[in-house]
């Protein structure tokens, strides 16, 4: 009823204001304080905290300055966890680390440290299909249960049959979250376990998802994957389908994580009409604040400031000085 009612106004030509401002983030890689490698769980706390008060920060000057709106949520891109599925004896790890993320992230912004609704997938370090993990725990299976409870609370407007991609509104803008990456089935010839990193039929949900959800009222689509155009977790066959399925849509912004943090453009080889896209860095480092308003889009990254010395091994070592700066502006004016 509500998509019908956007739709309607839209052809009206009275469509609701539109001022939507979310957070995004991605890799906050959870780990349990004993892990051999160590962890940077308080840096993630440390940012959702700040996530928390960004109500109190201003747009850089670059972006055109003013006061951030509330977030009316936290995307959050894959591998929430480092160890999808692992365990040591008498003891689930992959648990043990999942359990991490809930109490900082939470589900809707009362349940965590984090006070907005999250909206997470899975990426290549979260585990198999649930089913075929071996340790007794499956973060996929975590986020089947969430993403029920999501639907019932009014929080996500579509749910795929499978319950891992789903898709929502804020406004009129449609989000789409996507999971590992949007295909069907891993690529014959990509290296990866087929088993982990198996997409399950993202590419169809997103199909049918715009088909109904969005059909030809122009209004714009967010999409958002673990994985992007920079990888070979998946493969340009892979990009060229999932363009080609999108390319008749208002393809607004196209966010990811997996690789690194930045802004850019992509379009397949001979395509005349580019999607922007961000590249997500990981949660202990900082975040995406990002507004989209009738006749703009605009985002910056709110980071960390990093000072890096030599410890005594001479190797280089980065800490954070306790303030934040902002980096990678993009904005786009809309026709």
């Amino acid at each position: 009823m509500k998509h019908l009612l956007l739709v309607l106004l839209l052809l009206a030509g009275s469509a609701p204001a539109r001022d939507v401002t979310f957070l995004s983030t991605s890799d906050s890689h959870y780990r349990q304080p004993d892990h051999k490698l160590g962890h940077h769980n308080e840096l993630n706390r440390a940012t959702i905290e700040q996530m928390n008060r960004i109500t109190t920060v201003a747009w850089p000057d670059k972006l055109g300055g003013g006061a951030i709106a509330k977030p009316r949520g936290v995307v959050a891109l894959g591998d929430l966890i480092d160890d999808g599925d692992h365990g040591l004896p008498g003891r689930k790890i992959s648990a043990e680390q999942y359990r991490l993320f809930m109490a900082d992230f939470g589900l809707d912004g009362t349940d965590g440290l984090l006070k907005y609704p999250v909206f997470e997938g899975w990426g290549n370090h979260d585990g198999p299909p649930e089913g075929q993990e071996k340790q007794g725990f499956s973060s996929q299976g975590q986020i089947r249960q969430r993403n029920l409870l999501r639907q019932q609370k009014g929080l996500i407007s579509n749910l795929s049959a499978n319950g891992l991609h789903y898709s929502w509104d804020w406004d009129d803008v449609h989000f789409v979250q996507l999971n590992l990456y949007p295909a069907d089935r891993q690529r014959t010839g990509v290296k990866y376990s087929p088993v982990w990193h198996d997409p399950q039929l993202a590419l169809s949900f997103l199909k049918q998802d715009l088909a109904a959800r969005v059909g030809r009222s122009g209004r714009p689509v967010v999409l958002m994957s673990h994985c992007g155009f920079d990888t070979d977790w998946w493969v340009k066959e892979d990009w060229q389908e999932v363009y080609d399925a999108a390319k008749a849509y208002n393809i607004i912004l196209y966010l990811y994580g997996h690789t690194g943090t930045g802004v850019r453009t992509w379009a397949p080889e001979g395509a005349t009409k580019p999607w922007d896209c961000i590249n997500d860095g990981h949660t202990d480092i900082g975040f995406f604040v990002i507004q989209i308003t009738s006749d703009r889009l605009r985002a910056g990254y709110y980071a960390k400031n990093l000072k890096e010395t030599r410890g005594p091994d001479k190797k280089l070592q980065r800490a954070w000085d306790g303030t934040w700066s902002w980096r990678c502006p993009l904005e786009r004016k809309f026709k």
